[in-house]
C-alpha cells in the first residue's frame, strides 16, 4: 500500500498512510497514544514524522479531514466556522512556517488570525516546538473574559475556589469556602464539583453559593459542577445559576460518552443567558477538557490524544466561555505516564487553547497512581504562570478529598502572584481590598488585620 506522505531521514525513507498517522508519529512520547497503538515507534521515526509534518502545507487540514467531517459535528463545526478572512495572511505556509511566524507575532496579530486557525493545526505546529516556544507564543495571546468580573488581562492570575467535600456537607463546604476567600482565592470561580445527582441537593448548592456570593457582595461567579441537563433543570426551576459548567471532548462519539451534543450546549447556554445575571458580560459557560477522554471512550477514531484534545478547543470556541481548563494529569498514567509527559502536555494544552481564542487555565493535578510529585506539578505551575495561565485550582491543602487528586492549593496561588508579580481579578482585589483582607498592592494583611472579615466569613459559614 503506498503512502501519501513520506521522509527520507538517514538514508532511511518513511512511510505514513494518511495525516492522521503523520500527526500521531510526530507527537511527543505519551503513553495513551502508546495504549491506541498510533505512537512512533522509535525516536527516529518521531522525527522523521516531524519533519514530514513540518513541510505539510496549512490549507491540507481544511481538505484533509483527520475525523470524517459526514459523521461528526465537531469536525462539521471546525470547518463550517472557519473564517478564511483571518486565515488568508498565513495561507501560504507550511506548518513548520507557521512555527517561524508564531514565534515572530505579536499580540495584535496572534489575536487576528486565530479565528483562522483550526484545532488541527495548532495542534500540527505544536507538535514541532519545544517547550520554550509553546511558553513563549501562549505568552503572547489575550483572551479576556467576563461575567461579574475580568479575567485573562495580562499580568493576571486567577484562581477557581474548589471546596469540594464527599458528602456535600455545606457546613463542610462553607468552611473551605471561608478559608479561601482569606488566601485571595476565587476570582476565577467558587466552584463546587457535587458528590451526588440529586436535583433538590444540586438546588441546595446553587442557592448556597449564590447566598454567599450575594450577602457578601463578592464580585466573582458560582459554579455547581454536574450535568449540562441537571443545570438546565435547575434554571428551568428559577434557582440562581451563574455559570453552566459541563466536560466536552474532541469527537462526536466522545461528547455522546459525555452525554452532550452541540445542540444541548446551545440550549444550556441560552437557558443561562436568559438569566441575564451577569454584571460586566455575558461569558457563562464553564468547560473542562483533558487529554485522553476521547481514546477512554473508544471514540477517537485513530487521531492522537493531544489532537483530540486540541479539538475540544475548536468545541469551547463556539460558545464564548468564561472559563476552560485542562485538567491536566487527572485522566491517570495510561495517558500521561508521568511528571515529563504531564508537564509537556499542560504546556501544549495552554499553547494550543490560547492561539485558538479560549480562555484557557490548567488543574495542575496528578493521581496518586501515577509517576508525578509535587516537585514536577511546582514545575508546571511556575511553567504556566510566565505562560499566561488565565486560571487555577484552589483546593484546601492541595489534596481534594471528594475527587482523591493532588491539585494545587490556595498557597501555590500565592506563590505564583509573589514569584511573577500576577494580580487577581482587578474587581476581586477591590473587594479583598474593601473586605481588609488585601493592601492596595494586593498582598494579603496579616491575620490580626483581618478580624473583622473572619468574623463577617465566620457567620456566613455558621449559616451555611
Amino acid at each position: 500500500m503506498s503512502a501519501t506522505y513520506h521522509h527520507t531521514l538517514h538514508g532511511q525513507r518513511w512511510l505514513f498512510d494518511d495525516l492522521r498517522a503523520v500527526m500521531a508519529k510526530a507527537t511527543p512520547a505519551r503513553s495513551g497514544d502508546a495504549l491506541a497503538g498510533i505512537a512512533a515507534q522509535s525516536a527516529v521515526e518521531r522525527m522523521a514524522a516531524r519533519m514530514c509534518l513540518a513541510d505539510v502545507p496549512l490549507p491540507r487540514f481544511l481538505n484533509e479531514a483527520l475525523v470524517p467531517y459526514e459523521s461528526d459535528e465537531v469536525t462539521r463545526l471546525i470547518i463550517d466556522t472557519h473564517d478564511a478572512a483571518a486565515f488568508a495572511p498565513i495561507a501560504h505556509l507550511t506548518v513548520g512556517g507557521l512555527r517561524d511566524w508564531l514565534l515572530a507575532a505579536d499580540t495584535a496579530a496572534l489575536t487576528a488570525v486565530a479565528p483562522g486557525l483550526t484545532p488541527e493545526m495548532v495542534a500540527a505546529v505544536s507538535k514541532l516546538m519545544r517547550n520554550q516556544d509553546l511558553v513563549a507564543v501562549a505568552r503572547q495571546c489575550r483572551v479576556v473574559t467576563r461575567f461579574r468580573n475580568t479575567i485573562g488581562l495580562p499580568g493576571h492570575l486567577a484562581v477557581r475556589l474548589q471546596p469540594n467535600h464527599p458528602t456535600d456537607d455545606l457546613r463542610g463546604i462553607a468552611a473551605s469556602m471561608v478559608d479561601g476567600l482569606l488566601y485571595g482565592a476565587g476570582d476565577a470561580v467558587i466552584g463546587i464539583n457535587p458528590a451526588t445527582d440529586s436535583i433538590t441537593a444540586l438546588t441546595g448548592l446553587v442557592h448556597m453559593l449564590d447566598g454567599v456570593v450575594s450577602t457578601l457582595q463578592i464580585p466573582t461567579q458560582s459554579c455547581v459542577l454536574t450535568h449540562v441537563t441537571n443545570t438546565v433543570q435547575m434554571i428551568e426551576q428559577g434557582a440562581p445559576v451563574d455559570l453552566v459548567f459541563q466536560s466536552i471532548a474532541g469527537t462526536e462519539k466522545a461528547n455522546a460518552g459525555f452525554g452532550v451534543s452541540l445542540a444541548l450546549l446551545r440550549e444550556a447556554r441560552e437557558a443561562a443567558l436568559s438569566l441575564q445575571r451577569g454584571t460586566l458580560g455575558d461569558n457563562v459557560m464553564y468547560f473542562e477538557t483533558g487529554q485522553g477522554s476521547a481514546l477512554s471512550a473508544n471514540a477517537h477514531h485513530g487521531v492522537d490524544q493531544q489532537t483530540c484534545e486540541a479539538r475540544a478547543y475548536g468545541v469551547a470556541r463556539a460558545f464564548s466561555p468564561l472559563l476552560t481548563n485542562t485538567v491536566v494529569g487527572f485522566i491517570g498514567p495510561e495517558y500521561l505516564y508521568d511528571g515529563k509527559q504531564i508537564i509537556r502536555a499542560g504546556l501544549e494544552d495552554h499553547f494550543c487553547g490560547k492561539l485558538l481564542g479560549v480562555p484557557l487555565g490548567c488543574d495542575v493535578c496528578y493521581t496518586n497512581h501515577a509517576e508525578a510529585d509535587s516537585d514536577d506539578m511546582d514545575t508546571l505551575m511556575t511553567l504556566l504562570g510566565v505562560a499566561g495561565l488565565t486560571f487555577i485550582m484552589g483546593v484546601p491543602g492541595a489534596d481534594d478529598i471528594m475527587l482523591n487528586y493532588q491539585s494545587t492549593s490556595f498557597h501555590d496561588a500565592l506563590y505564583l502572584r509573589e514569584v511573577l508579580g500576577l494580580q487577581r481579578a482587578p474587581e476581586f482585589d477591590a473587594w479583598l481590598q474593601r473586605m481588609h483582607l488585601a493592601d492596595e498592592a494586593g498582598r494579603l494583611l496579616p491575620a490580626a488585620q483581618q478580624q473583622a472579615a473572619i468574623a463577617q466569613l465566620r457567620q456566613i459559614g455558621m449559616r451555611a
